[in-house]
């Protein structure tokens, strides 16, 4: 029993944690009070702003995720070890057989490989199977009220309303990833106003549940920024002796007679042509003691502004080569 006039030792903790958390909860409710006004002044209706933002709240998952740094790098052989697994092109090809005609219709449009836009579905979600569980709205609102990339998850949010405002998809069913990548393609906001397609003629851009407009919205991207349809990705090479694979660099771009001259083959043993077309020789794993090399060609570089990552844009082409 606890007497009047005394504070029970019990009761500090509780106290402790309560002061915290009501003063997280006030500044919450403050910021959403200036995101809504910010929405309203940004021409966000007032329907879409009640439903996107009526009931949201910070969340832990979403803020530690975001603080978490990586314990180091991993390798390239692992990297292409667990990307372009057995059982992602085994999926791959289910996929590409299951959706042949609608690819092949996508391909004649943007003129860009089927086999590399279904590489790039499985890598983003594993072809449909992993797009994330978070509300996209709240996580970036999320975001923006911790602070650390207010700057440029603002920008993001905002235009993740105007999808949600435009009819494009309910803020319910605006599911991604923590950072804010939606649908089957994984697509910023932003990238998605820019990129993303209405490709099955339903009056909506929905990357998220209809496969005609996220794996267009894939080959509008990359048409987008470039993509060659007469040329490769790349191919595998084998090295001359006294290569040195430090000095590989996407950036030393040569005719690929010059490569043949200097000894390079393709790595099934036949020889590098002598054309004019020109190709950068990119060793993934130098820095960990893999001598596995690649000649690629301009659309890598296409692959890469998708993702800036040399492991990714490699193994999206390897992949693309198993899957089709």
């Amino acid at each position: 029993m606890i007497r009047p006039g005394r504070r029970s030792v019990l009761a500090l903790p509780l106290l402790a944690l309560a002061a915290p958390a009501r003063a997280q909860q006030m500044e919450w409710d403050v910021f959403l009070d200036g995101l809504r006004a910010d929405a309203r002044r940004a021409g966000i209706s007032g329907g879409t702003i009640q439903r996107a933002l009526g009931n949201i709240r910070p969340l832990d998952r979403v803020i530690e995720l975001d603080r978490r740094q990586p314990e180091g790098t991993m390798t390239w052989d692992r990297y292409r070890e667990l990307i372009v697994s057995q059982t992602r092109i085994d999926n791959g090809r289910r996929a590409f057989a299951e959706n042949r005609a609608l690819l092949q219709s996508l391909e004649d449009r943007f003129r860009v490989p089927a086999r590399v836009m279904v590489a790039i579905w499985g890598m983003e979600t594993s072809y449909g199977s992993n797009m994330g569980s978070f509300n996209v709205v709240n996580a970036l609102a999320t975001l923006v009220w911790e602070g650390r990339r207010e700057r440029t998850m603002r920008p993001q949010l905002m235009a993740a309303l105007r999808i949600v405002d435009a009819g494009n998809i309910a803020p319910e069913g605006m599911r991604g990833s923590w950072s804010g990548a939606m649908g089957h393609p994984q697509f910023m906001p932003q990238s998605y106003e820019q990129y993303a397609v209405d490709a099955d003629g339903d009056g909506r851009r929905d990357i998220w549940n209809s496969r005609a407009d996220a794996l267009g919205s894939i080959g509008n991207y990359l048409a987008r920024h470039g993509w060659r349809p007469e040329e490769r990705w790349g191919r595998e090479v084998t090295l001359p002796g006294g290569f040195d694979p430090y000095s590989a660099s996407a950036d030393r771009s040569l005719p690929l007679r010059d490569w043949a001259r200097q000894g390079l083959t393709y790595a099934d043993g036949s020889p590098i042509p002598p054309s004019d077309m020109s190709g950068a020789v990119v060793v993934p794993g130098a820095n960990n003691g893999s001598q596995q090399a690649f000649l690629v060609y301009r659309n890598w570089s296409v692959i890469r502004r998708y993702n800036n990552s040399v492991y990714y844009a490699t193994a999206v082409g390897m992949l693309s080569d198993r899957v089709a």
